[in-house]
């Protein structure tokens, strides 16, 4: 794995339609056991299209998803346990400090922390 993901502040998440087309998405992600891990609401594009393949590729980005560095390819995983959830919020949590809290009370006030998945990329 690129050095450069771990300490990204954005990755280029580029997950594939059915049909082999790229789709390109700026996330944030953190290290959680290991593995470059990201959440995102359940019913997301990205998300479908990791059930339907799992196959991804990353690189390190901008928050407008150019990429900055070289390109990994792996697989996605849904996390459906919730202690390896609670590792990957853990995780976010650490590596993005004020602004995590904030999108969490946003999101909690809206009624959408609900409606979040943790993914788990291996490269």
């Amino acid at each position: 794995m690129d050095p450069a993901l771990q300490t990204a502040r954005y990755i280029n998440l580029t997950t594939f339609r059915k049909d082999g087309r790229e789709v390109a998405t700026p996330v944030w992600c953190a290290m959680a056991n290991g593995k470059l891990c990201f959440y995102t609401v359940a019913n997301s594009g990205k998300v479908k299209r990791i059930r339907a393949t799992q196959r991804v590729k990353v690189a390190p980005s901008d928050g407008r998803g150019k990429p900055l560095g070289a390109w990994s390819e792996g697989t996605g995983r849904i996390l459906t346990d919730p202690a390896e959830a609670a590792r990957v919020y853990r995780a976010m949590a650490a590596k993005y400090g004020w602004q995590y809290a904030l999108i969490t009370l946003f999101a909690r006030i809206t009624g959408n922390v609900g409606r979040r998945i943790t993914v788990e990329l291996t490269l």
